[in-house]
C-alpha cells in the first residue's frame, strides 16, 4: 500500500513539474520577449514567486479534492490514471510548443478515470459544473479585462513618447511578472495538493480534506522546479509568435491576468492560468488593431485547448482499464 502511495506522489510531482514547465511561459513570456529580463533572471523570479504563491491558500485544493468525485469512492488506480494522463498530455504539448491548460488536463483525467471505475453516477455533477463554469468564463474575463486595462493605460499615458513609456513600463513589468507568477502558484500548485490529499483521504490516512503541510511544500517545490526548467518553445509561442509585445503590453496582460487568477484562487475556483494570460494578451493586442494579433497562431492554441479535455478523459479511461487489468492500485 505504501508503495502505491509513493507512486501516486511521484506521479503528482511529475505532473506538477510538467505543469510548471508548460506554464512558465505564463509568467515570463512577455517579460522575456520584451527583453526586460534575461531568460535566466525571468525563470528564477517566476520559480521563486510560484513557490510563494503555493502558500496563498488551499481553497482550490479542496475544490479539486471533493467537487469532482467523492474521494471515499475512488481507488489508488483512479488517482494514478488521472495523474498519468494529465502528465502525458502536458509533456506532449510542451514539446510541441503549445500552451495548454493543466487544469483541463487534470480535471479531464479525474473525470475519465473515475467514470471508468464507477460509472458516471459517482461524479459530482454540480461540482464539475462549477469548475467548468470557472474554466470557461475566465478566458472571457482575460480578454475583457486585458482590453479595458490597456485602454485605460493608453488614455492616461498615451501622450508620452514611446521611449519614456518603454523605460517606465519595463520596470513595472518586473512587478507584474512577479504578480503573475505568484498568481500561477496560488492556483495551479493547489491542484496537485488537492489530488494528493484526495488519495490520502480515500485510503484513510487523513480524515478531512485539510491539506497537510508536507503536501503544500511538495507541490510548491515541484511547481517551482518545473517553472525554472522553462518551456522555451511555449514561451516563444506566447511571447513572440502570437503578438509583437512592448513592455506596456506585457504589463497590462500580466496585471490583468494576475488579478483574475488571484481572485479565483481566493474563491477556491480552479482556472487555467494559460487560458487567462493568452486571452489577456489577445485583449491587449486588440486595442491596437485586430490584425496585430497573429490569429493563425492563436487558432492553434485554441485547438490545443479544445482537445485537452476529451483527450485526457479518454486517455485516463484507457490507463485505468489497463491498471485494473493488471491488478495495479
Amino acid at each position: 500500500m505504501l508503495d502505491i502511495l509513493l507512486v501516486i506522489i511521484i506521479l503528482a510531482v511529475l505532473f506538477d513539474i510538467s505543469n510548471g514547465w508548460n506554464d512558465s511561459a505564463n509568467a515570463i513570456a512577455t517579460v522575456v520577449s520584451t527583453k526586460v529580463l534575461s531568460p535566466f533572471a525571468a525563470v528564477a523570479l517566476a520559480a521563486s514567486m510560484n513557490i510563494a504563491g503555493a502558500f496563498f491558500s488551499t481553497a482550490v485544493a479542496k475544490t479539486i479534492g471533493k467537487d469532482i468525485v467523492d474521494p471515499k469512492v475512488i481507488t489508488d488506480a483512479v488517482v494514478m490514471a488521472a495523474l498519468a494522463s494529465a502528465f502525458c498530455w502536458n509533456w506532449l504539448m510542451t514539446v510541441r510548443g503549445l500552451p495548454v491548460s493543466a487544469s483541463h488536463a487534470l480535471v479531464g483525467g479525474i473525470v475519465g478515470a473515475a467514470a471508468a471505475h464507477g460509472g458516471l453516477g459517482i461524479l459530482n455533477g454540480s461540482g464539475i459544473m462549477k469548475i467548468f463554469t470557472a474554466l470557461v468564463i475566465s478566458p472571457v474575463f482575460g480578454i475583457l479585462v486585458g482590453f479595458l486595462f490597456m485602454k485605460l493605460i493608453l488614455r492616461v499615458f498615451g501622450s508620452l513618447s514611446p521611449g519614456i513609456i518603454n523605460k517606465h513600463f519595463g520596470r513595472l513589468q518586473i512587478v507584474s511578472s512577479a504578480m503573475m507568477a505568484f498568481g500561477h502558484g496560488s492556483n495551479d500548485a493547489q491542484k496537485v495538493m488537492g489530488i494528493i490529499t484526495m488519495a490520502l483521504l480515500s485510503r484513510g490516512i487523513i480524515n478531512t480534506l485539510e491539506v497537510p503541510v508536507w503536501v503544500i511544500f511538495t507541490a510548491a517545490i515541484a511547481m517551482g522546479l518545473g517553472t525554472f526548467m522553462g518551456g522555451w518553445k511555449v514561451i516563444k509561442t506566447i511571447g513572440m509568435k502570437m503578438l509583437k509585445l512592448q513592455p506596456i503590453h506585457g504589463f497590462a496582460a500580466e496585471t490583468s491576468s494576475a488579478i483574475i487568477i488571484l481572485g479565483a484562487s481566493h474563491m477556491g475556483l480552479p482556472v487555467s492560468t494559460t487560458h487567462v494570460i493568452s486571452s489577456a494578451i489577445l485583449g491587449v493586442g486588440s486595442t491596437q488593431r485586430l490584425s496585430a494579433v497573429r490569429w493563425g497562431i492563436a487558432g492553434k492554441i485554441v485547438l490545443a485547448w479544445v482537445f485537452t479535455l476529451p483527450a485526457c478523459i479518454i486517455l485516463a479511461w484507457a490507463i485505468l482499464k489497463l491498471l485494473v487489468r493488471y491488478h495495479i492500485g
